[in-house]
């Protein structure tokens, strides 16, 4: 196995001497403020560098078992520095990817996780795959709203799909109940399960085989039509979305 001279490689704030220290840590009752100081250092506000690359051996270690620490957590981590599919430093860690990419499988297949927790899984795995933008832009489900841009008169628009209601709005009603007039909205139209696109099926039936409801259900919507409320053009949320990621 090569050695790792961590004192060579850098992370968000410099050398990353002190990883090793880190991950030394896990298994204690510490583990939650280490890995927020990891994802800190590999993963800074989707940042990753040379050091974050060097740390996927140690991230299939822990999913894997072979070293303390959460699976859960290092399938995440890992997913999150793996996301962008173009990186060059890619193909000298398929080894790790692909055991990464077992374990995250195994772990989604897995009863009883928390909707958020389920859509990181599915995350990573469309990360590990090499999938691209829904590796990211899938977090949009957790958070049930979108910021996309018209095709045609191109307004900014929030795509909503939760708590505060299903509409399409122009402006800044994003984490905001529903407006209320019918002008300042736009309908939000769920594509039915036997019409939605390659990808938008596979994590459908994924949610739907796991019993994620509320996931499944909000897919539909990430999948379907929005309508916009300045021009009345109707739209592709996803085709919208994956442009605001590309």
């Amino acid at each position: 196995m090569t050695t790792i001279d961590w004192r060579e490689l850098t992370h968000a704030y410099g050398s990353a001497e002190d990883i090793p220290a880190l991950f030394a840590r896990l298994g204690g009752t510490e583990d939650d403020a280490v890995w927020s100081e990891l994802w800190s250092a590999l993963c800074h506000q989707g940042s990753v560098y040379e050091a974050s690359w060097a740390a996927l051996p140690v991230l299939a270690d822990i999913a894997r078992g072979r070293a303390q620490g959460e699976p859960f957590q290092a399938v995440i981590l890992a997913g999150a520095i793996t996301g962008y599919e173009a990186d060059p430093r890619r193909p000298q860690h398929g080894q790790e990817i692909g055991e990464l990419l077992d374990v995250t499988r195994e772990l989604l297949a897995t009863p009883g996780h928390s909707a958020p927790l389920f859509v990181n899984l599915l995350q990573s795995v469309l990360a590990f795959e090499g999938v691209g933008v829904w590796s990211e832009a899938l977090q949009g489900v957790n958070s049930e709203e979108f910021e996309v841009e018209c095709p045609e008169c191109e307004e900014g628009l929030y795509v909503a799909f939760g708590s505060y209601g299903t509409f399409v709005s122009a402006g800044d009603y994003v984490g905001k109940p529903e407006p209320e007039t019918t002008e300042a909205r736009g309908e939000l139209t769920p594509a039915s399960p036997e019409r939605l696109s390659e990808l938008g099926a596979r994590l459908y039936g994924e949610a739907v085989a796991a019993g994620q409801t509320e996931v499944a259900r909000a897919l539909t919507y990430v999948f379907g039509e929005g309508r916009c409320p300045s021009c009345d053009t109707v739209f592709s949320v996803s085709q919208e979305v994956e442009k605001q990621w590309i």
